[in-house]
């Protein structure tokens, strides 16, 4: 019992401290990853605590999140457009990569060659976390960051597969370069293997099961699952992880509900990132200190064989693909960091190497430790001076105007409750009011005059404003059924609803919402025929997904009940969006023909099927606002 409430101590304890990084970090706007490392640094000053980390134990528990999180983000399309670039340095790459690095450390730290293609093998897995969310922060071209996440995600499997048939060359003793290649080509081409098949068995099964819950478990058993198997078949695990990872992603997520791929991505979002922590702050509980400053040495001729290895690997193998622009490769070549897949390997490297395996951790370490916080926080920098992200003149202009005006308002509105609060004068009030109160509103009306002369500025704040709106639904609909106003099926129905919403991408909203200072585009009319009692969930599908329509009321003949006639017109792109929405809301219900009006429904022999709804889609050539 003690052990148990030590170790749920410990867990708690780390956990804790995960969150109180997080919220440092986020004030102050500093990458996640290098928030952790010093966290790591700041515990390996108190004793070592003693932690037994088998290497099967970080390899199938902590691993398999990582990896699966990110291939279940990665888009298939745009990585298969740049798939011979990233192959290039996820393959050759990774095995010049170990090759150079190996040569590098033994020559210049003194290791056996054995144990130095270890190093080479474990620290060639890159972990770009830290400069993807600079990218999408900073807006660095779409491309680039597809490439660094690609690269990413196959390296680690190849790093992986290399560092394997390195330690057993180690172990044996004897390495044949001929016997290397085939071990290679089975354990990866298996993985791959395991990896799409049990993704292509899951899919059927996310198709058919429409419970958030349960389909999140699926994700779990495939991402786990799979490593397992692929284990017990002595292949590639992470490779496995990988593709299966690609396949829930990219196939089984699109016969997932709205509500079901929220669930599942803030799941494996939290997952990972409790993953990437353990992996960083166990490292700092384990790593001595002293041990590391005394290491100095190999830790410097790791850093210079890690940065030599990835310039040739960047600036040679790259231009065998597809083009890229020149200052991309700075790009690329200065964003290879390494994090938690290097750590988790380098934790995994077997006990009996002794003193090796406490220089190699601490080269890990170090080279970690150098990647993250030199690279990983000049990387803004450096992005921006190679032009690859340029504020526009109207950007900066909207911040200093958008600054200004909220400065004047909240000014304004501290006078206002000092005065209330009896802290100033009723004299002093009439006197200030007028000249804030003009003073706020001319700010606010130059915010507004410069956002009407510039549509992108405007999207972009009509985009922001209508996902807060759609979280503010969400909110209190959560809070309804906390409070016991909605059931859990209504509840359900509603946030799909709102969660459909969210997920639509903004490149298909109407023209209407998002083309400013344009006319608005319609290529599409539909004319939706529906029952009375669905015109509340239909309009409220569309409304949610910004489609507005024009509500024509009649009276139905067969079934003597009022139905509706909706308008609607549409650019193109929306029209399997407004379908989509149209046939969720609009249900198929049996109805019963009433013997004469005003009596009691009669039940013939045979029910009548009323259809959700009835759709015609009309072309249009030709249309003006009026």
């Amino acid at each position: 019992m003690t052990d148990i409430f030590e170790i749920e101590t410990l867990i708690l304890g780390l956990l804790l401290i995960v969150s109180i990084v997080a919220v440092i970090v986020r004030r102050f706007r500093i990458p996640y990853t290098v928030g952790l490392v010093l966290a790591g640094l700041a515990l390996s000053f108190r004793p070592p605590i003693e932690i037994e980390l088998t290497p099967e134990l970080i390899l199938a528990i902590l691993l398999p999140p990582l990896v699966f999180e990110a291939a279940f983000h990665l888009n298939i399309d745009k990585l298969r457009r740049n798939v011979g670039t990233i192959l290039l340095l996820a393959i050759p790459g990774v095995i010049l990569t170990m090759l150079i690095t190996g040569g590098i450390v033994s020559y210049g730290a003194g290791l056996p060659l054995g144990a130095a293609l270890i190093f080479g093998a474990l620290i060639s897995a890159t972990d770009p976390v830290s400069v993807v969310g600079i990218f999408r922060r900073i807006g660095a071209p779409k491309r680039l960051e597809v490439m660094l996440e690609g690269e990413s995600l196959f390296n680690d499997g190849t790093a992986i597969v290399l560092f394997g048939i390195a330690l057993g060359a180690l172990g044996t003793g004897q390495f044949s370069v001929v016997q290397g290649a085939i071990d290679f080509l089975i354990i990866a081409g298996g993985g791959i293997l395991v990896g799409l098949l049990l993704g292509v068995i899951a899919i059927p099964l996310l198709a058919r099961i429409d419970d958030h819950l349960v389909e999140t478990t699926l994700t779990t058993v495939l991402a786990f699952g799979s490593y397992l198997v692929a284990e017990e078949l002595h292949v590639s695990g992470v490779l496995a992880v990988v593709i299966a990872g690609l396949i829930a992603g990219n196939i089984g997520r699109r016969e997932m509900s709205p509500t079901t791929r929220i669930a599942v991505l803030n799941f494996w979002e939290y997952v990972a990132f409790l993953a990437n922590s353990v992996i960083f702050l166990v490292i700092g509980l384990q790593v001595d200190l002293p041990a590391l400053v005394e290491d100095w040495q190999p830790i410097l001729w790791a850093i210079v064989a890690v940065l030599v290895s990835r310039a040739v690997g960047i600036y040679g193998l790259s231009r065998l693909g597809r083009s890229i622009p020149s200052n991309w490769r700075h790009v690329m070549w200065w964003g290879g960091l390494r994090g938690a897949i290097a750590l988790a390997l380098a934790l995994s490297v077997p006990l009996s190497m002794g003193e090796e395996r406490s220089t190699l951790l601490h080269m890990a370490f170090g080279v970690v430790l150098f990647t993250l916080l030199i690279q990983g926080l000049s990387m803004e920098g450096l992005v921006r001076r190679l032009g690859l992200v340029t504020q526009s003149e109207e950007q900066s202009d909207y911040e200093i105007r958008r600054a200004r005006a909220l400065a004047a308002r909240s000014g304004h509105e501290h006078m206002q409750r000092m005065y209330s609060d009896g802290l100033i004068s009723l004299h002093t009030w009439e006197r200030m009011q007028p000249i804030l109160r003009d003073r706020s509103e001319a700010l606010a009306k130059a915010v507004q005059e410069l956002l009407q002369s510039s549509p992108g500025l405007e999207a972009d704040e009509v985009l922001s404003a209508r996902k807060e709106e759609l979280r503010a639904q969400r909110d209190i609909l959560a809070k309804l059924r906390r409070d016991g106003v909605l059931t859990d099926v209504a509840f359900e129905h509603l946030v799909a609803e709102v969660d459909a919403a969210m997920e639509l991408d903004p490149d298909v909203w109407p023209s209407g919402l998002l083309d400013f200072g344009t006319n608005a585009r319609i290529e599409k009319l539909l004319m939706v025929v529906i029952q009375d009692r669905d015109l509340n969930s239909v309009a409220t599908a569309l409304t949610q997904r910004n489609i507005p329509s024009t509500i024509i009321k009649s009276t139905g003949g067969f079934l003597a009940q009022s139905n509706h006639t909706l308008l609607i017109g549409l650019v193109e792109e929306m029209l399997s969006v407004a379908v989509s929405a149209i046939k969720e809301a609009a249900k198929e219900r049996v109805e019963f023909v009433s013997a004469l009006p005003g009596t009691e429904p009669v039940p013939i022999a045979e029910a009548v099927t009323v259809q959700g709804a009835t759709v015609f889609v009309f072309d249009v050539e030709r249309y003006e606002a009026i």
